[in-house]
This record gives C-alpha cells, sequence and structure tokens, in this order.
C-alpha cells in the first residue's frame, strides 16, 4: 500500500465538474487527487498565419499554475517570459488534442484550451489534459449547434496518466511526493483505441530496458481506460458520436 492507501496499480480519486465557467464554450475541473485544474476551451475566428487560406481550423493550449498551487507560492510569469517547463507541457496539450480533431472541419478559427492549475500534487500536465478533452468536446458542440460548423471533429477519446518506478515498485498515477523519488518516470498519452499520441519517459535514476518499459505502458493503459470511461460517462449527453461526427 501507498501513503494514502492506493494499490500501485490505483488511480486517485477522479472527478469532473462541468461545466465549470459560465462564459466558455467549454470548460471543466478536474479533480485527481490533491491535483486540481480547471480547463476552459474557447472559440476565437482567426488562425495562425501559416495556416491562412488552408481551410483548416487550429487547436492549442496554454498552461499556467496559479502562484499559491503549491505548498510555496510561485511568482506569476512575466509576459514574454514564460517557463520553459510551462512552454513544453502547453505544447503537449496542444499537440496531444490536436491529434484527435479533424482540423479541416473546423474551419478557419481556433480553439484556445487554457488550463490552470489551481492546487499541484504531482500529474498536472496528464490532469490537463484529461480535462481539457472533455472541455474541447464541448466547444465542439457548440460549434455544431450555433451552425458554424457541419460535423462534431473530434475524432477519438483522448486521456492521459503519468506511471513510475518507486523504491523498485511500478506505481501508476504518480502524487508528488513519488514524482520526485521516481527512479523512471513516464507520462503517457493515449486514444480511445489504444493508440499512443505522447510518450515522455525519463531515466532519473539511470538507464532502463526495453522489458521495464512495455510493463510501463501496458500500467498507463489500464490506468488510461478507466479515465477514458469516466470521460464517456461524462460526455453521455453529447449528441454525437465521437469519431463518426454523426448524431447518435
Amino acid at each position: 500500500m501507498r501513503k494514502d492507501g492506493r494499490k500501485a496499480e490505483e488511480l486517485r480519486p477522479l472527478s469532473f465538474i462541468r461545466p465549470f465557467n459560465k462564459y466558455a464554450e467549454g470548460s471543466v475541473l478536474i479533480s485527481l487527487g490533491e491535483t486540481k485544474v480547471i480547463c476552459t476551451a474557447s472559440i476565437e475566428e482567426s488562425i495562425p498565419p501559416f495556416l491562412k487560406g488552408s481551410g483548416k481550423g487550429w487547436v492549442t493550449a496554454e498552461y499556467n499554475m496559479l502562484p499559491r498551487a503549491t505548498q510555496t507560492r510561485t511568482p506569476r510569469y512575466e509576459a514574454g517570459k514564460i517557463k520553459g517547463r510551462t512552454q513544453e507541457i502547453q505544447r503537449m496539450i496542444g499537440r496531444s488534442l490536436r491529434g484527435v480533431v479533424e482540423l479541416s472541419v473546423l474551419g478557419e478559427r481556433t480553439i484556445w484550451i487554457d488550463c490552470d492549475v489551481i492546487q499541484a500534487d504531482g500529474g498536472t500536465r496528464t490532469a490537463a489534459i484529461t480535462g481539457a478533452f472533455i472541455a474541447l468536446c464541448d466547444a465542439c458542440h457548440w460549434l455544431v449547434k450555433e451552425g458554424k460548423i457541419e460535423t462534431f471533429p473530434v475524432r477519438d477519446y483522448l486521456a492521459a496518466v503519468s506511471v513510475g518506478i518507486v523504491n523498485g515498485e511500478l506505481l501508476l498515477d504518480l502524487n508528488y511526493e513519488e514524482d520526485v523519488t521516481a527512479a523512471v518516470d513516464a507520462n503517457i498519452v493515449m486514444t480511445g483505441k489504444g493508440e499512443f499520441v505522447e510518450v515522455q519517459a525519463t531515466g532519473e535514476g539511470g538507464p532502463f530496458g526495453p522489458q521495464l518499459f512495455e510493463r510501463m505502458l501496458s500500467l498507463a493503459w489500464e490506468g488510461i481506460s478507466e479515465l477514458l470511461a469516466k470521460q464517456k460517462e461524462i460526455l453521455e449527453d453529447l449528441p454525437y458520436e465521437i469519431g463518426s461526427g454523426h448524431e447518435k
């Protein structure tokens, strides 16, 4: 048993509050244990310059950790001075979401996903991706409902989880205490079909072999399958079949 009472292969308690923001086209508060992230999706009728004239849309993300999301206060970043870690995480969120969206269906508009961590206890990027997917789906529903696009553009479900080796044991969904002591840790992003969108793995305590990596991927899929099941439950009221673009 882990310090928080979980088994090695057990996720932290998961919950969604949806909608969470009355103004955003899509919003959710995801809680994964003591990690809490507000994810909002906003529609902007413009696209990056490199997409002008392509007929395609764009999905991008910003990630921010509020000053007292951690045990000690972290200063807010100044404009134009975003930390490298923050840039890496928001690019990861954007890439992951674009992996399951048919951008040509969006038309020349952007869906902005803002992920604001209000409390951090490890796994903030994976929680952000899992919650952002819910907000993205609601924003896409809004686009269809308002007649701005004809079909629902989300091709598959998407969720993410962390796995790692702590004190010689393979664990799922690391909290902060486990994450900072992990000899090996990884963040895995997968679709509902079990395909990988992104894999980040680091041997903090030294190299690791392919057999261990396969075990990590297998455990990650077990956890992601649970997250996907919860997403499907939350999105049951969507009138569209995710993947087909058509109404149920």
